[in-house]
């Protein structure tokens, strides 16, 4: 049984956000990195619009994210621009390590305070609380763009389409619904082996 995985994340996502927010839900034994990865890259690659799009999509994403935050007890404030450049801020976690407290610090800020994500001063403000000194050589650094195209590029090569998304050995666990899933395929993989993506060898046609 695999004892690692991936969770791809962007800040941007609100349901990255509220799944963050349910992390201690995954079983204990499974380890996962973080791994920041632009929602927009995936967009493109797949030839997808993202919610916020859509106009009455973005309504429904919204209000749905609203009511999910209330319901699962998680405090949730929007931005106060969406969707906002999330450039800066996965740069920055990269540069900073990504690290669960890094990660952690960067919602919080943006998701559960209502910040202007959107503005130098926003990026600014939280940079500060982070102490890093250096904003703009942190922002332009080459390694963190650099791991931030290797990393949306795996997601890309494994399938990954949307945030969150867990991956792990060759499953896809897309979103905060899907981790009861999750759960149970680590728990009882011989059982879930007959809705296992690789075992997969016909699908239905479509229209």
């Amino acid at each position: 049984m695999p004892n690692q995985a991936k969770w791809y994340f962007d800040f941007v996502s609100p349901f990255s956000y509220l799944q963050f927010r349910r992390l201690d839900r995954v079983p204990p034994t499974l380890e996962y990195e973080m791994v920041p990865v632009l929602f927009a890259g995936l967009l493109k690659h797949w030839e997808h619009k993202g919610p916020a799009e859509i106009q009455p999509k973005r309504v429904d994403t919204y209000r749905h994210c609203q009511w999910l935050a209330g319901h699962l007890g998680v405090p949730f404030q929007m931005p106060q621009a969406h969707p906002f450049n999330p450039l800066p801020y996965l740069r920055l976690c990269l540069s900073l390590g990504s690290s669960p407290k890094v990660v952690g610090e960067i919602f919080n800020y943006l998701w559960a305070e209502g910040a202007p994500a959107h503005t130098e001063a926003g990026i600014a403000e939280l940079a500060q609380r982070l102490g890093v000194e250096n904003l703009a050589e942190e922002l332009n650094s080459s390694s963190a763009k650099q791991e931030l195209r290797a990393n949306t590029e795996q997601a890309i090569a494994e399938g990954v389409y949307g945030v969150p998304t867990f991956v792990v050995d060759t499953e896809r666990f897309w979103g905060l619904d899907q981790m009861e899933m999750l759960s149970e395929w680590f728990a009882n993989q011989d059982e879930m082996t007959q809705i296992s993506t690789k075992r997969f060898t016909k699908f239905p046609s479509g229209l």
